[in-house]
């Protein structure tokens, strides 16, 4: 199966985008080639600026280039976009309710060897708690490209997050990107999973193990971490119960949480979470770190068992 990072997507995406929509601006800090904003750059130059090593001037620049009426995309490493910084977003952005699309990429553990340092863990908790800001992780190619377009029509900031590693497509033929909009990818009856960009793949890998082992496990896509799709979680807390969340991010703050919250409020059921257990990150591949830190399908299966378990 052909693999395709969703870096790499964005960066096809912003072309394409370039090409029929003259308002769009891309700027970039001193990291182009690794967020394959370079793409865009090469074909407009005139439209491209490369703020270097600055992400503090990187977005308060976006927000200016917003309030002049045009259409940034602002991209860097997601561990920098959203630590080095996080004032300039809250107040230049968030607060004023600016249309900038922060296209954060190299997020979660798979960056690998580049280690803890770089690996952004917390960025969709601090992304998550800003009023105003809207969080999507996309989980493949396709989703990538529609959630680009879709974020050109959103009226708000947008917080976009992107992977290092190649991943395989995950959508359906006839997909259609919504904001704040989950997909079921699965149907089940005994548990339902809810994973979100990478963890999307390893989910339908981890219903396959269970399905041999006679559960019927229900998969989700949750591309949109906020809004989230509360009607679909409700629906399936209802219907199977049992649930787990599977993410490339700390428990605390991500999807896990949002689900949490719906839970908690609106339809009480068993969850077991799935993500980075509160730790930093270390220097490796990225299977290596996808093992250690128990984010694959294996792992997703036993927390359905536990889960299951539990409700039983």
């Amino acid at each position: 199966m052909s693999k395709k990072a969703t870096r790499e997507a964005y960066g096809e995406a912003l072309l394409a985008l370039g090409k029929k929509n003259e308002n769009v601006v891309v700027l970039d800090a001193d990291l182009s080639k690794s967020t394959k904003t370079s793409v865009f750059a090469s074909q407009f130059p005139e439209r491209f600026f490369n703020m270097g090593i600055s992400e503090q001037d990187l977005l308060t620049t976006a927000a200016g280039f917003a309030a002049a009426g045009k259409m940034p995309f602002a991209s860097t490493f997601a561990v920098f976009a959203t630590g080095r910084a996080f004032e300039q977003i809250r107040n230049s952005i968030a607060y004023t309710n600016l249309k900038v699309v922060i296209a954060a990429s190299h997020a979660g553990i798979t960056v690998g060897e580049d280690g803890g340092s770089h690996q952004s863990i917390e960025d969709l908790a601090l992304m998550r708690s800003l009023p105003n800001m809207t969080v999507i992780v996309p989980a493949d190619e396709v989703e990538t490209a529609q959630a680009v377009e879709a974020a050109v029509e959103h009226p708000g900031p947008v917080y976009l997050r992107l992977g290092r590693m190649g991943v395989p497509n995950v959508s359906p033929v006839d997909y259609k990107f919504t904001i704040g909009k989950a997909t079921v990818l699965q149907d089940g009856q005994d548990a339902t999973v809810i994973a979100t960009g990478i963890m999307v793949n390893e989910a339908l890998l981890a219903a396959q193990i269970l399905k041999e082992k006679g559960l019927s496990v229900r998969v989700i896509n949750m591309p949109t971490i906020k809004p989230l799709d509360e009607d679909v979680v409700i629906k399936a807390a209802k219907e199977t119960g049992a649930l787990v969340t599977a993410e490339e991010h700390n428990i605390i703050g991500g999807l896990g949480s949002a689900v949490a919250e719906v839970l908690a409020e609106k339809a009480p059921a068993y969850l077991e979470r799935v993500g980075i257990q509160d730790v930093f990150g270390q220097s490796g591949t990225p299977q290596e770190l996808l093992n250690l830190y128990k984010l694959t399908a294996s792992d997703i299966a036993a927390a359905v068992e536990r889960v299951v378990a539990k409700k039983n």
